[in-house]
């Protein structure tokens, strides 16, 4: 089977693309992350979109699309949103036995929603104990070098990519890194947000005055802090800070990304 094509210029593929609310999207597109194939160069049919751990499709189910892997790119687990039902059988027959079906949930992208006085009370009612930091080097490293933690920085090159194009805000225990809200992915009107508690840390709150913070400071920079929420929780959460939700939509976590034609 051929492989895919790897696109550059993306003006080509930008047209099949139209309509998506996906600042995943937008951040490829834009030349910000991510990675573009096709079909063909020339006047793509089908095309794939690959930022961070997620994976777009447009155009004509492509299986030689469906299976290509970038090839820099380690992780096994992938999360792939099919445009129609057409992509949903492909995904379905290719990744028979090592993938989940799964809902999630899109929330409005609506920039006057926020209101910044409820958003200071949250801040300012931090569990007693936490204190909020910008994520700074020191709070970097940290987050890499945890599992649950590393998704909050992880879509940057480095801790210098990050303090140039990357915004984030973590809750401390004294030294522990307790939860955190950053820019999953970026895009040229604003971030991607990326929530994540450590496990005998929640329930306090603290992801919900991460995120407070981290939408105060992207509004005070003119940015858009996009959010989609990956089950209820986190919807119900996106709410509490402003949001409304839009839509479910289907997704496929994949376990077998592996890029090999016999997937």
């Amino acid at each position: 089977m051929e492989k895919a094509v790897e696109i550059l210029d993306k003006s080509k593929i930008a047209d099949l693309f139209a309509g998506w609310e996906e600042t995943l999207i937008w951040s490829c597109l834009q030349d910000c992350m991510g990675r573009a194939y096709a079909d063909t160069e020339e006047d793509p049919q089908s095309v794939q979109i690959v930022v961070g751990d997620f994976c777009f499709f447009a155009g004509n189910p492509s299986a030689r699309l469906v299976r290509n892997k970038p090839d820099d790119r380690e992780s096994e687990f992938v999360i792939m949103v099919p445009p129609s039902a057409d992509w949903e059988d492909m995904i379905e027959d290719v990744y028979r036995g090592c993938s989940k079906k799964v809902i999630r949930y899109a929330i409005r992208k609506e920039p006057d929603v926020f209101d910044k006085k409820k958003l200071e009370e949250i801040v300012k009612n931090c569990p007693e104990g936490f204190s909020l930091h910008r994520i700074d080097g020191e709070i970097y490293r940290r987050a890499m070098g945890e599992s649950w933690s590393a998704d909050l920085c992880s879509q940057f090159r480095d801790y210098e990519d990050y303090r140039r194009r990357g915004l984030g805000v973590a809750a401390m225990d004294r030294h522990i890194l307790a939860a955190g809200a950053s820019s999953y992915t970026v895009y040229k009107q604003g971030i991607e947000i990326e929530v994540d508690t450590r496990q005998d840390y929640r329930r306090k709150g603290l992801a919900l005055c991460c995120a407070a913070q981290l939408i105060l400071d992207c509004l005070e920079r003119g940015m858009y802090p996009s959010w989609d929420a990956q089950n209820p929780a986190s919807a119900a959460l996106a709410e509490k800070l402003g949001y409304h939700f839009d839509k479910e939509y289907t997704a496929y976590e994949v376990y077998g990304f592996t890029g090999n034609d016999e997937t």
